[in-house]
Order: C-alpha cells, then sequence, then structure tokens
C-alpha cells in the first residue's frame, strides 16, 4: 500500500453498484471521473476499486478494478490494501425499500474504519429512515467519518436529528449534475427504429413501477393523452432501470395509444444502454423530460431540459426544490389537465425555462465535484 501523501491513491467505492441502474452507474462514472480529474489538478493519481455485484460488467465499463460485494472476505482484503473508502453516492442509507440497506452500508464503512481508513461519504441522500433503532448506528459510523457530503438539506437535518454534528455536514448537488455528456454524438434526436425524423417536441418519459394496483401508471397515461390533444408530439420513453423500467414504459405506450387514439402523437422507446453517458446525450435530445427516476430529472437539469418530477419518494421533492420547482404530480394524485397544462407550458417555454435556470444549474455544476476536490485535497495534505 502506498503511504498516505504519496503520488498514488487507492480508495474502494462502495455504492450500488452493477445493478443496470442507470442512475446509479451514472454516479459511479460521475465519481470517477470527478476523482481523476482532481487528481490530475492536484497531482494525485487515483486508482479505484469498486464494490459492485457484477465486477466484470464494471471493470469493462470503466476500466477500474471491481470485486464482488457481497464476498465480504474480498471487500476485507480490498480494504485492507487501500489508503481509504468512499461510500455513496446515491440513496443508501434508506429503510423504505428494506431492512438490508442500511446495516450494509454502515458495514462498509465500518469495516474501513476499523482497519484505520478515512472513510468519505459521498454526496448522500440520507431517509427515509423510518426505524429509529438505525439511529444510534448511523451516527456511530458517521462521527468518525474525515468527510461526509449530502445531496439535499433534507439530508442534512435528518442526520442532526440522528446526532451528527451538523457542521462536518457539507450539502452539494448530485454528483450526476456535473457528468458531462459522450464525446461522440449520435443523431440530433431520439428516433424509434425505422421511423422517419420528425421536428415535432420530444417529451422524453421516465417511468418505474410502484403502486402494485397500477393507479399511477394509469393516472400518467390520462395526463400524456391530455397534452397529446393540445401538442403534436413525441413520447420518447427511456428505461432507466432494465429490465424493470422497459416493462413499465411497455405499459404505459399500450394504453397511451387508446387513450390518445385521437391525437397526432409518436411513441417510441430507447433500447437502452450499459453505459450511463449514453442514456445522458439521449435525454439531452429531448424538448421536455417527465420522470419518475430521480436520475432522469438530474440527467434533464444538467443538459438544460426541462422537467416535470412524479414523486414516488421525498428525493423527487428535495431535487425539485433545489431547482425552484414543485413536483407536477404523486404517485397517488394527478390532475391529468394541469398536468398536461404544465407540460405545454414547458415546451413552449423552453427557451425561458432555460434562461431562468442556467445560472442556478451552472452553480449546480460546479458544486457537484466539491467533495472529489474535497477527497483528493486530503491525501496532499
Amino acid at each position: 500500500m502506498e503511504a498516505l501523501g504519496s503520488s498514488v491513491q487507492k480508495l474502494v467505492i462502495s455504492g450500488y453498484y452493477g445493478f443496470n441502474n442507470s442512475g446509479d452507474e451514472a454516479v459511479l462514472k460521475s465519481i470517477l471521473l470527478a476523482l481523476e480529474e482532481e487528481g490530475e489538478r492536484q497531482g494525485v493519481r487515483i486508482e479505484p476499486i469498486v464494490l459492485s455485484v457484477n465486477p466484470p460488467l464494471t471493470e469493462k465499463l470503466y476500466g477500474v478494478r471491481a470485486v464482488h460485494r457481497m464476498r465480504f472476505a474480498e471487500v476485507r482484503q480490498a480494504v485492507r490494501e487501500s489508503d481509504g473508502l468512499i461510500s455513496g453516492g446515491g440513496s443508501l442509507l434508506q429503510d423504505a425499500t428494506g431492512l438490508k440497506s442500511i446495516p450494509y452500508y454502515l458495514a462498509i464503512v465500518k469495516i474501513a474504519q476499523w482497519y484505520g481508513k478515512p472513510t468519505f461519504i459521498y454526496s448522500q441522500g440520507i431517509g427515509p429512515v423510518n426505524r429509529r433503532a438505525f439511529y444510534p448506528l448511523i451516527r456511530h459510523v458517521f462521527s468518525r467519518a474525515s468527510y461526509i457530503s449530502v445531496r439535499d438539506d433534507e439530508s442534512r437535518d435528518l442526520l442532526r436529528q440522528i446526532g451528527v454534528a451538523p457542521d462536518g455536514i457539507g450539502v452539494v448537488p448530485d454528483p450526476v449534475m456535473a457528468m458531462p455528456l459522450p464525446q461522440a454524438a449520435e443523431s440530433p434526436r431520439p428516433e424509434a427504429a425505422g421511423a422517419p425524423a420528425t421536428d415535432r417536441p420530444v417529451i422524453g418519459v421516465s417511468v418505474r413501477f410502484w403502486n402494485k394496483d397500477r393507479s399511477d401508471l394509469d393516472r400518467l397515461v390520462q395526463g400524456l393523452a391530455a397534452a397529446a390533444a393540445e401538442r403534436a408530439v413525441r413520447f420518447h420513453f427511456l428505461p432507466f432501470h432494465l429490465p424493470s423500467d422497459e416493462a413499465a414504459s411497455v405499459y404505459v405506450m399500450e394504453r397511451l395509444r387508446t387513450a390518445a387514439a385521437g391525437s397526432d402523437i409518436e411513441l417510441s422507446l430507447y433500447g437502452g444502454s450499459e453505459d450511463p453517458q449514453a442514456m445522458l446525450a439521449e435525454v439531452s435530445r429531448c424538448d421536455l423530460l417527465i420522470g419518475m427516476r430521480l436520475h432522469s430529472l438530474i440527467y434533464a437539469a444538467g443538459q438544460a431540459v426541462p422537467v416535470m418530477g412524479i414523486t414516488y419518494d421525498p428525493k423527487i421533492d428535495h431535487f425539485m426544490n433545489r431547482l425552484g420547482m414543485k413536483s407536477a404530480a404523486t404517485t397517488e394524485r394527478m390532475d391529468p389537465q394541469a398536468f398536461a397544462q404544465e407540460a405545454v407550458s414547458l415546451i413552449d417555454g423552453k427557451a425561458d425555462w432555460v434562461r431562468a435556470k442556467s445560472d442556478l444549474i451552472r452553480q449546480l455544476k460546479a458544486d457537484a465535484v466539491k467533495p472529489a476536490q474535497q477527497i483528493v485535497s486530503f491525501y496532499v495534505k
């Protein structure tokens, strides 16, 4: 292992990686790019070791070393030979989707602390934490971290409530805000296979299954149909988590064909890509993005594409708040006509929206790389 302060530092990166989720893969790629750029700027070469559920895929996509996140002997060995550990980003510490996430991610950080390694919390979204039994565990691990950053004020406030010292918590945007487009652009507009090019507005749609009775998606169909009655548009469906989001997209598309039968619409479905920057390029070609997936909204905002959020989790509201906006609907409530009017207004007023948000987006992009700056600087002190 290289000594602290040397020109090469090995950092283990823990997160929700290797699961075919474009948003989480974008988090990883954004962190890797930011660490590489900051390392070059500050004279430190970072050698990442990523904990992944699919190490061969992670190594192929990013050209880094990866070990299986559930093979703890390999995880311990990677941590032992490292110079530190990064936890994040993403929504790692939450118990809304189950009871295993919080213990797992805290355990990974604690292993590094047992070995005396510096640990860094990288732009995490904290919560919801509904079970107060987790509070002392989070407080114990986070209080021993060398650096803590969270992606919104609400996460900082929850950590304060848990008992983590507030003066040690930085609030920064999600790292994906700073992810650049790939160098090679594809077509200027998203086109369905075999479909002719069109100049009509393109509305990107990112959906997921949430309500068991699909009532949320059925309401969305009505909102999209109402928008199509106002404007000739293309709805371009963007599955962020394969294969489930593709199935959710097909569900909406099939019903939308019937609900909007009298309207002039086109429907297309993006085939997906393992590379998050390819999805970013696809989003950048849209005129509006309607999203249930958080990172679909972050992708769009980072590329100055107007957004409409559909809330299934408070993190959607938190991000929309950062943009000075409110979610257009929730998975429990939607007014189809109001939804359609907001969509039409954003399409027609896209230039105004971009002008109004440009300074804010520029600042969010700059702030998104602050964790990388802080972590790299730790090794040149």
